[in-house]
């Protein structure tokens, strides 16, 4: 079953979740890679320059390890109304992005995804736990373990500094 409970997951490698087309996906597949975890949205105030920086992320270090991982959610101001296919031929249309979209999910609340309940475990600032708004973020080394949750307000090109370190390259 995708995205299931697991007891004591040790990475997100431990996590299996449906993509926007509802194919299982392990994500054991980016063993090895620098991810950037983000539940998006489609008609957000932030949607353009967030998409529009994590396209440029993208391009710029796809070739040396990145993967960007997108998660639609609808739980802030109902944001993320469309089916999957809605969401798929916004995002492919209007951004041209190539990387993965995921099923859309809940962040938050008794019906969060099991990978994002793991995600937000830690010692995350004033807010405790929940994700504040769409476009929160998540860094993961080539490990499988978050490094750091950044605010929906944070630029994705501001983590580049971040995201190098993680890739090794100076």
């Amino acid at each position: 079953m995708a995205d299931q409970s697991i007891k004591n997951p040790e990475s997100i490698y431990d996590f299996t979740v449906k993509d926007a087309s509802g194919h299982d996906v392990d994500l054991s597949t980016y063993k090895g890679k620098v991810l950037l975890i983000v539940n998006v949205a489609s008609k957000c105030g932030m949607t353009n320059s967030n998409y529009t920086e994590m396209n440029q992320l993208h391009e710029k270090y796809k070739n040396q390890g990145i993967e960007i991982l997108a998660f639609p959610c609808n739980q802030f101001g109902e944001e993320e109304p469309g089916s999957n296919d809605e969401i798929m031929e916004f995002v492919c249309t209007r951004f041209k992005s190539e990387f993965p979209i995921f099923d859309k999910i809940d962040v938050n609340g008794e019906h969060a995804s099991p990978l994002y309940t793991f995600l937000k475990k830690g010692k995350w600032g004033i807010f405790g736990d929940d994700i504040q708004w769409n476009f929160a973020k998540f860094l993961v080394d080539k490990n499988g373990q978050v490094v750091d949750r950044y605010y929906p307000t944070t630029s994705p090109l501001s983590l580049e500094h971040d995201i190098k370190k993680l890739l090794g390259i100076s």
